[in-house]
Protein backbone atom coordinates (compact mmCIF):
# COMPACT_ATOMS: atom_id res chain seq x y z
CA UNK A 1 0.00 0.00 0.00
CA UNK A 2 2.84 2.38 0.86
CA UNK A 3 4.51 1.65 -2.48
CA UNK A 4 1.24 2.38 -4.28
CA UNK A 5 0.86 5.74 -2.53
CA UNK A 6 4.44 6.69 -3.37
CA UNK A 7 3.81 5.80 -7.02
CA UNK A 8 0.66 7.94 -7.15
CA UNK A 9 2.55 10.83 -5.54
CA UNK A 10 5.37 10.51 -8.07
CA UNK A 11 2.98 10.45 -11.05
CA UNK A 12 1.11 13.48 -9.71
CA UNK A 13 4.37 15.34 -9.26
CA UNK A 14 5.48 14.52 -12.82
CA UNK A 15 2.17 15.69 -14.26
CA UNK A 16 2.41 18.89 -12.25
CA UNK A 17 5.91 19.55 -13.53
CA UNK A 18 4.78 18.98 -17.11
CA UNK A 19 1.77 21.25 -16.69
CA UNK A 20 3.68 24.32 -15.50
CA UNK A 21 7.05 25.98 -15.96
CA UNK A 22 8.91 28.84 -14.30
CA UNK A 23 9.27 32.12 -16.20
CA UNK A 24 10.94 35.42 -15.38
CA UNK A 25 8.70 38.30 -16.47
CA UNK A 26 9.96 41.74 -15.61
CA UNK A 27 11.01 41.57 -11.97
CA UNK A 28 8.84 38.55 -11.19
CA UNK A 29 9.49 34.83 -11.28
CA UNK A 30 6.23 32.99 -11.87
CA UNK A 31 5.14 29.40 -12.37
CA UNK A 32 2.72 29.47 -15.30
CA UNK A 33 0.46 26.76 -16.67
CA UNK A 34 0.14 26.41 -20.44
CA UNK A 35 -3.50 26.34 -21.51
CA UNK A 36 -3.13 26.77 -25.31
CA UNK A 37 -0.11 26.07 -27.50
CA UNK A 38 0.23 27.34 -31.05
CA UNK A 39 1.45 30.41 -32.89
CA UNK A 40 0.10 32.23 -29.84
CA UNK A 41 0.26 30.55 -26.42
CA UNK A 42 -2.04 31.21 -23.48
CA UNK A 43 -0.46 30.93 -20.02
CA UNK A 44 -2.00 31.53 -16.62
CA UNK A 45 -1.48 31.30 -12.88
CA UNK A 46 -3.22 32.11 -9.61
CA UNK A 47 -1.37 34.76 -7.60
CA UNK A 48 -2.76 35.81 -4.22
CA UNK A 49 -6.12 34.27 -5.11
CA UNK A 50 -6.23 36.28 -8.35
CA UNK A 51 -6.12 34.83 -11.86
CA UNK A 52 -3.40 36.26 -14.09
CA UNK A 53 -3.22 35.59 -17.82
CA UNK A 54 -0.31 35.88 -20.26
CA UNK A 55 0.23 35.42 -24.01
CA UNK A 56 3.46 34.22 -25.59
CA UNK A 57 4.36 34.81 -29.24
CA UNK A 58 6.48 32.58 -31.46
CA UNK A 59 9.60 34.65 -30.69
CA UNK A 60 9.18 33.95 -26.95
CA UNK A 61 7.87 37.37 -25.93
CA UNK A 62 5.44 37.13 -22.99
CA UNK A 63 2.88 39.86 -22.28
CA UNK A 64 0.46 39.98 -19.41
CA UNK A 65 -3.23 40.55 -20.10
CA UNK A 66 -4.51 43.09 -17.61
CA UNK A 67 -7.67 45.04 -16.89
CA UNK A 68 -6.85 47.84 -14.45
CA UNK A 69 -9.04 50.69 -13.26
CA UNK A 70 -8.42 54.27 -14.25
CA UNK A 71 -7.82 56.06 -10.92
CA UNK A 72 -9.67 59.16 -12.13
CA UNK A 73 -12.72 57.68 -13.85
CA UNK A 74 -12.78 54.39 -11.89
CA UNK A 75 -13.54 52.59 -15.14
CA UNK A 76 -11.80 49.46 -16.32
CA UNK A 77 -9.30 50.22 -19.09
CA UNK A 78 -9.33 46.76 -20.73
CA UNK A 79 -5.66 46.80 -21.69
CA UNK A 80 -5.87 43.09 -22.54
CA UNK A 81 -8.08 43.87 -25.53
CA UNK A 82 -5.46 46.23 -26.93
CA UNK A 83 -2.74 43.59 -26.53
CA UNK A 84 -4.84 40.92 -28.23
CA UNK A 85 -5.96 43.30 -30.98
CA UNK A 86 -2.36 44.20 -31.81
CA UNK A 87 -1.55 40.50 -32.14
CA UNK A 88 -4.64 39.28 -34.00
CA UNK A 89 -6.28 42.15 -35.94
CA UNK A 90 -4.05 41.50 -38.96
CA UNK A 91 -6.10 38.34 -39.55
CA UNK A 92 -9.51 39.95 -39.17
CA UNK A 93 -10.19 38.86 -35.59
CA UNK A 94 -11.95 41.28 -33.26
CA UNK A 95 -11.55 41.51 -29.50
CA UNK A 96 -14.52 43.72 -28.64
CA UNK A 97 -16.48 40.91 -27.00
CA UNK A 98 -13.55 39.10 -25.37
CA UNK A 99 -13.70 38.83 -21.58
CA UNK A 100 -10.74 38.39 -19.25
CA UNK A 101 -11.69 34.78 -18.45
CA UNK A 102 -9.95 31.54 -19.32
CA UNK A 103 -12.79 30.34 -21.54
CA UNK A 104 -13.11 33.58 -23.51
CA UNK A 105 -9.35 33.97 -23.96
CA UNK A 106 -9.05 30.35 -25.13
CA UNK A 107 -11.66 30.98 -27.78
CA UNK A 108 -9.97 33.98 -29.38
CA UNK A 109 -6.47 32.48 -29.18
CA UNK A 110 -7.65 29.17 -30.61
CA UNK A 111 -9.30 31.05 -33.46
CA UNK A 112 -6.09 32.97 -34.12
CA UNK A 113 -4.02 29.77 -34.11
CA UNK A 114 -6.40 27.95 -36.44
CA UNK A 115 -6.41 30.97 -38.79
CA UNK A 116 -2.62 31.24 -38.93
CA UNK A 117 -1.91 27.49 -39.02
CA UNK A 118 -4.05 25.25 -41.24
CA UNK A 119 -2.77 22.18 -39.38
CA UNK A 120 -3.89 23.49 -36.00
CA UNK A 121 -6.50 21.11 -34.57
CA UNK A 122 -9.23 23.18 -33.01
CA UNK A 123 -12.96 22.69 -32.60
CA UNK A 124 -14.91 25.79 -31.63
CA UNK A 125 -16.62 25.49 -28.27
CA UNK A 126 -19.72 27.48 -29.05
CA UNK A 127 -22.62 27.07 -26.67
CA UNK A 128 -24.73 25.04 -29.08
CA UNK A 129 -23.60 22.56 -31.70
CA UNK A 130 -25.63 20.70 -34.29
CA UNK A 131 -25.19 17.55 -36.31
CA UNK A 132 -27.19 16.35 -39.31
CA UNK A 133 -27.32 12.88 -40.77
CA UNK A 134 -28.98 10.64 -43.33
CA UNK A 135 -29.55 6.93 -42.92
CA UNK A 136 -31.17 3.87 -44.42
CA UNK A 137 -31.95 0.39 -43.22
CA UNK A 138 -34.44 -2.41 -42.85
CA UNK A 139 -37.43 -2.77 -40.54
CA UNK A 140 -40.22 -5.18 -39.70
CA UNK A 141 -42.27 -2.29 -38.27
CA UNK A 142 -42.08 -3.72 -34.73
CA UNK A 143 -44.77 -1.42 -33.37
CA UNK A 144 -47.53 -2.43 -35.82
CA UNK A 145 -49.34 -5.64 -36.64
CA UNK A 146 -47.15 -7.73 -38.98
CA UNK A 147 -48.40 -11.35 -38.73
CA UNK A 148 -45.87 -12.78 -41.19
CA UNK A 149 -42.97 -10.76 -39.72
CA UNK A 150 -41.94 -9.37 -43.12
CA UNK A 151 -39.32 -6.65 -43.55
CA UNK A 152 -39.08 -3.60 -45.78
CA UNK A 153 -36.48 -0.87 -46.41
CA UNK A 154 -36.63 2.61 -44.92
CA UNK A 155 -34.60 5.83 -45.09
CA UNK A 156 -34.54 9.10 -43.20
CA UNK A 157 -32.75 12.13 -41.80
CA UNK A 158 -31.72 13.13 -38.29
CA UNK A 159 -30.96 16.61 -36.92
CA UNK A 160 -29.40 16.92 -33.48
CA UNK A 161 -28.73 19.90 -31.19
CA UNK A 162 -26.42 19.66 -28.18
CA UNK A 163 -23.99 21.63 -26.03
CA UNK A 164 -20.20 21.33 -26.18
CA UNK A 165 -19.63 23.18 -22.92
CA UNK A 166 -22.38 22.07 -20.56
CA UNK A 167 -24.57 18.95 -20.46
CA UNK A 168 -22.36 17.42 -23.13
CA UNK A 169 -24.02 13.99 -22.88
CA UNK A 170 -27.51 15.33 -23.56
CA UNK A 171 -29.07 16.19 -26.91
CA UNK A 172 -32.39 17.03 -28.52
CA UNK A 173 -33.06 15.45 -31.90
CA UNK A 174 -35.58 15.77 -34.71
CA UNK A 175 -36.04 12.86 -37.08
CA UNK A 176 -37.93 12.18 -40.29
CA UNK A 177 -38.13 8.69 -41.78
CA UNK A 178 -40.08 6.91 -44.48
CA UNK A 179 -40.57 3.16 -44.79
CA UNK A 180 -41.38 1.62 -48.16
CA UNK A 181 -43.83 -1.10 -49.10
CA UNK A 182 -42.54 -4.46 -50.22
CA UNK A 183 -44.26 -7.24 -52.15
CA UNK A 184 -44.65 -9.25 -48.95
CA UNK A 185 -45.43 -6.37 -46.58
CA UNK A 186 -47.71 -3.74 -48.11
CA UNK A 187 -47.32 -1.18 -45.37
CA UNK A 188 -45.63 2.20 -45.71
CA UNK A 189 -45.34 5.07 -43.26
CA UNK A 190 -43.81 8.49 -42.87
CA UNK A 191 -42.88 9.50 -39.34
CA UNK A 192 -41.82 12.87 -37.92
CA UNK A 193 -40.49 12.69 -34.39
CA UNK A 194 -38.84 14.70 -31.66
CA UNK A 195 -36.80 13.06 -28.94
CA UNK A 196 -34.08 13.04 -26.33
CA UNK A 197 -30.62 11.46 -26.67
CA UNK A 198 -28.23 10.55 -23.87
CA UNK A 199 -24.60 9.62 -24.59
CA UNK A 200 -23.45 6.81 -22.31
CA UNK A 201 -20.03 6.98 -23.99
CA UNK A 202 -19.04 10.47 -25.11
CA UNK A 203 -15.55 10.48 -26.60
CA UNK A 204 -14.06 12.56 -29.39
CA UNK A 205 -14.03 9.66 -31.86
CA UNK A 206 -16.86 7.49 -30.56
CA UNK A 207 -20.32 8.09 -29.07
CA UNK A 208 -22.71 5.42 -27.81
CA UNK A 209 -26.15 6.67 -26.85
CA UNK A 210 -29.73 5.87 -26.06
CA UNK A 211 -32.64 7.45 -27.94
CA UNK A 212 -36.09 8.26 -26.61
CA UNK A 213 -38.67 9.35 -29.17
CA UNK A 214 -41.02 11.46 -27.11
CA UNK A 215 -43.61 12.55 -29.69
CA UNK A 216 -44.31 11.30 -33.21
CA UNK A 217 -46.62 12.23 -36.06
CA UNK A 218 -47.25 9.31 -38.41
CA UNK A 219 -48.78 9.08 -41.88
CA UNK A 220 -49.73 5.50 -42.75
CA UNK A 221 -50.73 3.76 -45.96
CA UNK A 222 -51.42 0.03 -45.70
CA UNK A 223 -53.04 -2.66 -47.81
CA UNK A 224 -54.66 -5.57 -46.01
CA UNK A 225 -56.14 -8.86 -47.20
CA UNK A 226 -59.42 -10.05 -45.73
CA UNK A 227 -59.44 -13.34 -43.85
CA UNK A 228 -61.56 -14.61 -46.71
CA UNK A 229 -59.30 -14.13 -49.79
CA UNK A 230 -62.30 -14.06 -52.09
CA UNK A 231 -63.19 -10.67 -50.63
CA UNK A 232 -59.93 -9.21 -51.93
CA UNK A 233 -58.07 -6.41 -50.15
CA UNK A 234 -58.74 -3.05 -48.62
CA UNK A 235 -56.56 0.04 -48.13
CA UNK A 236 -56.12 2.15 -45.01
CA UNK A 237 -54.82 5.73 -44.98
CA UNK A 238 -54.48 7.46 -41.64
CA UNK A 239 -52.42 9.89 -39.59
CA UNK A 240 -51.92 10.22 -35.86
CA UNK A 241 -50.07 12.27 -33.26
CA UNK A 242 -48.74 10.11 -30.44
CA UNK A 243 -46.55 10.29 -27.35
CA UNK A 244 -45.19 6.73 -27.49
CA UNK A 245 -41.80 7.05 -25.71
CA UNK A 246 -40.00 4.74 -28.14
CA UNK A 247 -36.60 3.42 -27.04
CA UNK A 248 -33.57 2.82 -29.25
CA UNK A 249 -29.79 2.90 -29.24
CA UNK A 250 -27.12 4.19 -31.60
CA UNK A 251 -23.45 4.95 -32.11
CA UNK A 252 -21.46 7.58 -34.03
CA UNK A 253 -17.93 6.68 -35.15
CA UNK A 254 -15.74 9.57 -36.30
CA UNK A 255 -14.04 8.96 -39.68
CA UNK A 256 -13.16 12.50 -40.82
CA UNK A 257 -12.69 15.86 -39.09
CA UNK A 258 -16.44 16.56 -39.15
CA UNK A 259 -17.94 13.28 -40.37
CA UNK A 260 -19.26 10.18 -38.61
CA UNK A 261 -20.57 6.74 -39.53
CA UNK A 262 -23.88 6.25 -37.74
CA UNK A 263 -25.14 2.85 -36.57
CA UNK A 264 -28.62 2.63 -35.07
CA UNK A 265 -31.12 0.17 -33.65
CA UNK A 266 -34.43 2.03 -33.64
CA UNK A 267 -37.85 1.24 -32.23
CA UNK A 268 -36.76 -1.48 -29.83
CA UNK A 269 -39.66 -0.93 -27.47
CA UNK A 270 -42.44 1.61 -26.87
CA UNK A 271 -43.68 2.43 -23.39
CA UNK A 272 -47.11 3.72 -24.34
CA UNK A 273 -47.87 1.98 -27.64
CA UNK A 274 -48.69 -1.71 -28.09
CA UNK A 275 -45.83 -3.62 -29.70
CA UNK A 276 -46.56 -5.82 -32.69
CA UNK A 277 -45.48 -9.04 -31.04
CA UNK A 278 -42.45 -9.73 -33.27
CA UNK A 279 -38.84 -9.44 -32.22
CA UNK A 280 -37.93 -5.87 -33.21
CA UNK A 281 -35.91 -5.52 -36.41
CA UNK A 282 -35.12 -1.89 -37.18
CA UNK A 283 -31.47 -1.43 -38.09
CA UNK A 284 -29.93 1.52 -39.90
CA UNK A 285 -26.57 2.76 -41.09
CA UNK A 286 -25.84 6.31 -42.18
CA UNK A 287 -23.53 9.29 -42.24
CA UNK A 288 -23.54 12.35 -39.95
CA UNK A 289 -21.86 15.69 -40.31
CA UNK A 290 -21.07 18.42 -37.77
CA UNK A 291 -22.51 21.78 -38.81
Amino acid sequence: MRTFLLLITFITFCLSVQAQQTYTIGNETLELKTEVEGNLDLLWTIDNSQYRYFVRTTNGTIQELTNTKNPDTRKYQEEYKTVLSNLTSEYGLTTDKVNLTLYSLKEVINKYNSTTDLNYDYESRSKLQSRIGIFGGITNQPLVDNPDNKTAPFFGADFEVFSKTKLQRHALFFQARHSLKSDEFKYSSTQLSIGYRFRFVNQAKFNFYGNLKIATFDFINAEYTFDNPSLGTYTENSSALQVPFILGIGADIKITKNGYIMLAYHDMYALFVDNGGNFPIDFAIGFKLDL
